[in-house]
């Protein structure tokens, strides 16, 4: 059965979100690249453009349109910069 976006916006266990996915903290309203766990209750997360980790206990997959918007923002700020490949 395919998902909707309502089921993908919902918080998971962050134990349950494998490395390299996008996911949002819910308490900080932040993106990011899911770097690792911390125990069973705490994932590290990486700004998508680059930058310092930090912890989120209470995080959600991105949709599919919120997905593609951070995508398409990251080429963008690279092909300014010069680092598309």
């Amino acid at each position: 059965m395919a998902r909707t976006e309502t089921q993908e916006t919902k918080a998971v266990p962050p134990r349950m979100l494998p490395v390299g996915t996008l996911a949002m903290d819910i308490a900080t309203g932040n993106a990011g690249v899911v770097m690792g766990h911390e125990g069973p209750d705490r994932v590290q997360l990486r700004p998508l453009s680059g930058g310092r980790e930090w912890d989120a206990f209470k995080v959600r997959r991105l949709s599919a349109r919120e997905e593609l918007s951070a995508r398409l923002a990251i080429q963008n700020h690279e092909s300014r910069r010069g680092q598309v490949k």
